[in-house]
């Protein structure tokens, strides 16, 4: 058995600004990553939607975000599967490689002319891909650093700044050459970012990594393993008959399939919940902190809800109500998907900064996840006002999107890690790895809740749209900051 201390210590320990030599395979292997992810995201709403004559598939604007919110939902439910296979079979190195090679050939069937068929191949290989990997990476970071290593925290931040880095770069690369010269010359260009993340990884994990991510925490027996994949892989044949069946029979259609998905994002966390306070392993004192945790989840949903708009409603929004051109110059509307990370990079030691500014005087986590709404809330209210007053049939100004996206940021960076952190400490010791998968569930449920909301967004409804989500938001949080207290005495001494 692989010890802790031995990953460690087959761990190069500096080379890489101070930190395990591990860091940086793992920096850039997430940086193409993130890099071809969000290359794809910034231009595949105008894919969907763009008519043909104009390189894209000339779906129904209303279908399209609702697939786009579908599908950032089933991204973040896949890393549950992507868990349980690196503790259960592969570990995580081989987790990661292999949900890599899976996310290049998603990109890879993208960057070929073909249908709807051909996106939904895409998207299949992506979700399973992400699952994979996204999960996974994460792990492999913490496994460089002992316990006790003070480098940690600041290891994990390094490694956040690659994802986002490679967020930021990646509209302004595959969103002009997407929107200025080709769909699918954008979508290689995605493919050949994550095949880049892949030759890092493969190049450098022998020699930096060690034995981080290379053994399986809690292996099969050959007894276990032929029972799972005989009950798998008669589930998976079951399902691609049914399925097959009922899209024969026309009664599986995409609205249809986006309604179970969005009915799984209430009904899974639900279980989830349910399951954790029922079980003889939680003490009384757990069980108080899940309830304590139930509205800090709930928020987290609102929160995440606004937010991952950016991709879908407010691209659209980008698309056909900002005036694009600044001077004689035109800009990108997939280039206001840079704006999330560009703020993120520039915000997140600011707030760091403050946190350790405050020490004990900072906010407690339900006053923080609070704050974190009234800016989600405000981010769709001020997406009222140019149209109170120019009305919703002419071009505005880029700043009032520039406005929204930097609020969002602000009310991220509030709720974000702050939610992280909180889900390590009110999480039952028995179910630290589930409740850790719960809290990526508020990004997946929300996305698929978003699934029916955006069928009600339309320019002429915007000002309805924008101000009652946004009012909804300000007042989950405006509950959240009066029940401070009650929440605070179920957290059992949790700050």
């Amino acid at each position: 058995m692989i010890s802790k201390q031995d990953v460690v210590q087959s761990v190069p320990q500096k080379g890489f600004f101070g930190h395990p030599k591990g860091l940086l395979s793992l920096f850039f292997t997430e940086f193409w990553e993130r890099f071809s992810y969000y290359g794809m995201r910034a231009i595949l709403i105008y894919y969907m939607y763009y008519e043909v004559t104009q390189g894209g598939l000339g779906m129904d604007r209303t279908m399209a975000n609702s697939i786009m919110a579908v599908y950032g939902s089933l991204v973040y439910m896949s890393g549950i599967i992507g868990g349980w296979i690196a503790d259960r079979l592969l570990g995580t190195t081989k987790t990661v490689f292999y949900g890599g090679v899976l996310i290049m050939f998603g990109h890879i069937v993208l960057a070929f002319p073909s249908g709807i068929t051909t996106l939904f191949i895409s998207m299949a290989l992506i979700i399973i891909g992400t699952g994979l990997l996204k999960p996974n990476i994460s792990s492999i970071v913490g496994d460089l650093y002992s316990e006790t290593d003070v480098r940690r925290d600041s290891g994990f931040s390094i490694f956040y700044m690659g994802i986002n880095m490679g967020a930021f770069i990646s509209p302004l690369i595959v969103g002009t050459v997407g929107l200025e010269y080709n769909f699918h010359l954008g979508f290689g260009i995605a493919a050949v970012g994550m095949a880049l993340g892949l030759i890092v990884f493969l190049i450098t994990k022998k020699k930096y990594l060690g034995l981080a991510g290379s053994y399986v925490p809690n292996p099969m027996t050959k007894e276990e393993r032929k029972k799972v994949f005989t009950r798998i892989g008669i589930m998976l044949v079951a399902v691609l008959v049914v399925g097959f069946i009922l899209v024969q029979q026309g009664i599986l259609t995409i609205e249809l399939f986006t309604m179970t998905v969005s009915i799984l994002g209430i009904v899974i966390p639900t279980i989830y919940f349910i399951v954790m306070y029922r079980s003889s392993k939680s003490t009384a004192d757990e069980k108080s902190r899940l309830l304590a945790y139930i509205p800090l989840f709930v928020a987290a949903m609102m929160f995440w809800a606004i937010q991952e708009q950016g991709s879908n409603i407010l691209a659209q929004y980008a698309d056909e109500r900002v005036d694009l051109m600044i001077g004689s110059f035109e800009i990108s509307p997939a280039w206001f998907q840079s704006l999330n990370p560009l703020f993120i990079i520039t915000l997140a030691p600011v707030f760091a900064w403050i946190w350790v500014k405050l020490g004990d005087r900072q906010p407690s986590t339900p006053r923080k996840f609070a704050y974190g709404l009234f800016f989600a809330g405000l981010s769709f209210i001020v997406m009222i006002i140019p149209a109170y007053m120019n009305g919703t049939d002419t071009l505005v100004s880029p700043f009032w999107l520039v406005l929204s996206f930097f609020l969002v940021v602000i009310g991220e960076l509030l709720l974000s890690p702050v939610g992280l952190s909180a889900t390590t400490k009110l999480a039952p010791a028995a179910f630290a790895a589930q409740t850790m998968s719960l809290w990526f569930l508020t990004n997946a449920s929300a996305q698929a809740i978003n699934a029916q909301v955006v069928k009600l967004y339309k320019p002429e409804t915007e000002i309805v749209y924008f101000g009652v989500i946004g009012v909804i938001a300000l007042g989950i949080g405006l509950l959240l900051y009066v029940l401070n207290p009650l929440i605070q005495k179920q957290m059992r001494g949790i700050h």
